[in-house]
């Protein structure tokens, strides 16, 4: 069974509760992830991972509301909240998508998945490197390589962004999926205000579900100041404060 573990939680320093954040007059954030990946035709089962947090206990009534399929786990060890979730549901590969990626594309979703599954790759992205928009991410691993992180991992870095410990390790054969042009200077992502602005706007031009990826290019091809909105935020910030984390970790061992 091939299930997409969606990361949630309120707690966010630079946005805080981003993902609650209404994107129309009906959905918010959350709520375009799950929809957007409900359009895959090559996932079986979609669960929302979040915490222990009493904070995202309103993570757990959106869920329950909505009856989607959740999971509680560790707030800070995103990587044991992840193996834990995918052994509960007897997962045999994992699809790992963030909570902050609302424009998520699910025939993006699907060629990383069947390039997973057509070849012997352990583990296979669209990141590596990046050539879509940053908001596109996927990647997919199977429960065996997900372990072998879960029992090896040591860095701050490799217990919050759950693979990370691949791309520190040499021997793991990465498939990467790579799009015919190099888009990855944009951004589609949402961490800051000016990410949200931006999202808000391209989602209010656009009328059919799923938005797909090139939905989007449409937009900025005919408005291309749009792009400008969050055009100067670092897309690797979030990582290069994990691995200043590693540095201090490093030390104290």
């Amino acid at each position: 069974m091939i299930g997409c573990i969606i990361q949630a939680r309120v707690g966010s320093n630079r946005l805080p509760k981003k993902i609650l954040k209404n994107l129309d007059k009906k959905y918010n954030v959350l709520d375009y992830v799950i929809n957007q990946l409900k359009f895959s035709k090559k996932i079986d089962k979609i669960i929302i991972a979040t915490t222990l947090s009493k904070d995202d206990d309103v993570i757990v009534n959106f869920a329950k509301k909505n009856n989607y399929n959740y999971f509680r786990g560790s707030e800070n060890n995103v990587l044991d909240r992840f193996y834990q979730c995918a052994k509960k549901f007897n997962l045999d590969a994992i699809v790992r998508i963030t909570s902050d990626c609302p424009l998520i594309d699910p025939n993006i979703v699907d060629q990383v998945i069947e390039k997973f599954k057509l070849t012997n790759h352990e583990y296979v992205t669209n990141t590596f490197p990046r050539t879509f928009p940053k908001g596109l991410d996927v990647e997919i691993f199977n429960l065996k390589l997900l372990k072998e992180i879960w029992e090896n991992a040591i860095l701050p870095s490799e217990k919050e962004h759950v693979t990370q410990f691949v791309f520190n390790n040499k021997k793991f054969k990465i498939g990467n999926v790579e799009n015919v042009k190099n888009l990855s200077d944009l951004r589609w992502t949402i961490d800051y205000e000016k990410d949200y602005e931006f999202l808000f706007k391209i989602i209010q031009k656009i009328e059919k579900r799923p938005i797909l990826m090139n939905d989007v290019l449409k937009i900025l091809y005919s408005e291309p100041e749009l792009k400008e909105i969050n055009s100067d935020i670092d897309p690797n910030e979030g990582l290069k404060k994990s691995q200043e984390e590693d540095k201090i970790f490093l030390n104290k061992n």
